[in-house]
């Protein structure tokens, strides 16, 4: 096998677990979105891709990772949910990736619910946390599913022109 077609394979293989990663909470994802990148743009000698892209790149990276921080924290922060309930909501949605879609969307909210629950025993107010950071959690996703079509343009972009 050719030794650069092995390591566009392994970019091409990155890059695939990276997007499954924007929605799957478990995986770094838009950070192995890049890694993916920067390995094809280096079996490439960086002929096709070079610097400014993968700088460029690179800033998206650290954009789609602080705009996941915030989104999940402005969601909480606003209806001033406790830390038990953000741990909550982390949990959640890492208990959530075992029951699927459902999970994924569920896990989040109830979580946070019984995270904030736990901490003030108010269900009304444990539910309207749970609600606003579950909204936070879904803004991040759909941030960085945005940001990783914005790259994955850019990185097209950059490839053919």
């Amino acid at each position: 096998m050719d030794p650069a077609l092995f390591w566009y394979v392994v970019a091409a293989v990155l890059a695939l677990v990276g997007l499954a990663g924007v929605i799957l909470p478990a995986l770094p994802g838009l950070p192995l979105v890049f890694a993916g990148m920067l390995v094809a743009a280096w079996a490439g000698d960086f002929q096709r891709i070079g610097p400014v892209t993968l700088v460029l790149l690179g800033l998206l990276t650290a954009l789609s990772v602080v705009a996941d921080f915030v989104a999940t924290a402005a969601g909480a922060k606003r209806v001033g949910a406790g830390p038990l309930a953000v741990w909550g909501a982390a949990l959640g949605t890492l208990a959530g990736v075992f029951f699927g879609p459902v999970g994924l969307l569920a896990g989040p909210f109830l979580g946070a619910l019984l995270g904030e629950l736990w901490h003030t025993r108010a269900l009304r107010r444990a539910t309207h946390v749970g609600l606003a950071t579950w909204l936070g959690l879904l803004l991040g996703t759909v941030l960085k599913l945005a940001l990783a079509f914005a790259m994955l343009g850019l990185f097209v972009f950059a490839w053919f022109v």
